[in-house]
C-alpha cells in the first residue's frame, strides 16, 4: 500500500509504478474476456438465428458461470474490473503525463474522461460482483435500458434528459469509430517493440474491433434518442437488442456477423493492450 500511495501522489506518469501497471493489465484482460464472449454470442445469433444467451455483458457472465471453474473466473473478472477502476481513477487525479508518453500536464478534459471511465468500471465491477455472489443478475441489458429510460422520462424534463443521453452515446460511438479509422489507438501501444507483421495484425485488429464497438455504442444511442422523440421507453434497446437489430437491415444476418466478429476482435485487442500498452 505504501507503493500505491506514492504512485497516487506522484505528479509524473500515473502508471509508472509496478502496482498500477499490473492493475491496468488486469483490467484490460478482464475487458477482453467479456468482449470475446459477447462477440461469440452475437456470432451464434447471426449464424443460426438464435444464441445460447443474450449477447451482452449479463449473457457473457452467464456463459462464463456455466463453465467448469466459472465461479472462480467470475471473481477474477471482479478483481480485474476493480483494477481497471483503480487505474482509471489514478489517471483522473494525476496532473502529469501518461505512461510512456510522459512529460507535460494532462488536460482537464482527458482527466474528466478518465474519471467517467472510472465511474463506468465501478458500475461494471459492482454488477459483476453481484452476479458472482448470486445477489444480482436476471435483468439483461435490454430490460435494464427500458427501465432506466422509463424512470428518466418520468422526471421533469425527462424527454430532454433521455435525448441528451442518447445523443451522448451516439457521439461516443462515433468518436470511437473515427479514432479507429485514424488509428490513434496505436499511440498508446508500444509498437516499436513489434515486428512488421505484428504491427499490421495489431492495426487491423484494433481498427476492426474499435469500429465494431463504436457502432454498437452509436446504435444503442440512436434507440435511446428514438425513445425520447416518441416518448416511449419501449423504443430503447440494450446491447443485445441493438445487435439483433442489425440482422433486420437489408444486409441481414451478414451485418450482424461482421459486427460480432468485430466485437470478438475488440476482445483480442484488449488482450493486446494488456500486453503492449504503454502504462
Amino acid at each position: 500500500m505504501v507503493a500505491t500511495a506514492r504512485e497516487f501522489r506522484s505528479s509524473g506518469a500515473v502508471s509508472a509504478g509496478p502496482f498500477l501497471r499490473a492493475a491496468g493489465r488486469a483490467g484490460f484482460t478482464a475487458r477482453g474476456v467479456v468482449y470475446v464472449v459477447i462477440g461469440y454470442l452475437a456470432l451464434r445469433i447471426a449464424t443460426d438465428g438464435r444464441g445460447p444467451d443474450e449477447a451482452d455483458r449479463e449473457g457473457a457472465l452467464r456463459q462464463i458461470a456455466a463453465r467448469p471453474g466459472g465461479t472462480l473466473l467470475l471473481w477474477l473478472l471482479v478483481l480485474g474490473f476493480a483494477c481497471m477502476t483503480l487505474w482509471r481513477a489514478a489517471a483522473a487525479i494525476s496532473h502529469g503525463g501518461h505512461g510512456a508518453h510522459g512529460g507535460g500536464r494532462r488536460k482537464p478534459g482527458k482527466r474528466l474522461l478518465d474519471a467517467g471511465r472510472a465511474v463506468f468500471y465501478t458500475s461494471v465491477c459492482w454488477g459483476t460482483a453481484a452476479f458472482a455472489s448470486g445477489t444480482g443478475g436476471g435483468s439483461n441489458s435490454d430490460r435494464a435500458s427500458k427501465d432506466r429510460t422509463a424512470d428518466a422520462l418520468a422526471l421533469p424534463g425527462g424527454r430532454l434528459l433521455v435525448g441528451a443521453a442518447g445523443l451522448a452515446l451516439v457521439g461516443v460511438g462515433a468518436g470511437i469509430a473515427v479514432r479507429a479509422a485514424l488509428r490513434t489507438f496505436l499511440r498508446r501501444l508500444d509498437t516499436a517493440s513489434m515486428g512488421r507483421r505484428t504491427r499490421i495484425a495489431v492495426t487491423a485488429i484494433g481498427v476492426a474491433g474499435n469500429t465494431a464497438r463504436g457502432t454498437v455504442f452509436a446504435g444503442v444511442g440512436l434507440f435511446v434518442m428514438t425513445a425520447a422523440v416518441r416518448f416511449d421507453p419501449g423504443r430503447a434497446r440494450g446491447v443485445d437488442d441493438t445487435l439483433r437489430s442489425f440482422a433486420d437491415t437489408p444486409a441481414g444476418p451478414w451485418l450482424l456477423a461482421v459486427v460480432a466478429v468485430g466485437l470478438l476482435l475488440f476482445g483480442v485487442f484488449s488482450f493486446v493492450s494488456a500486453r503492449r500498452r504503454r502504462f
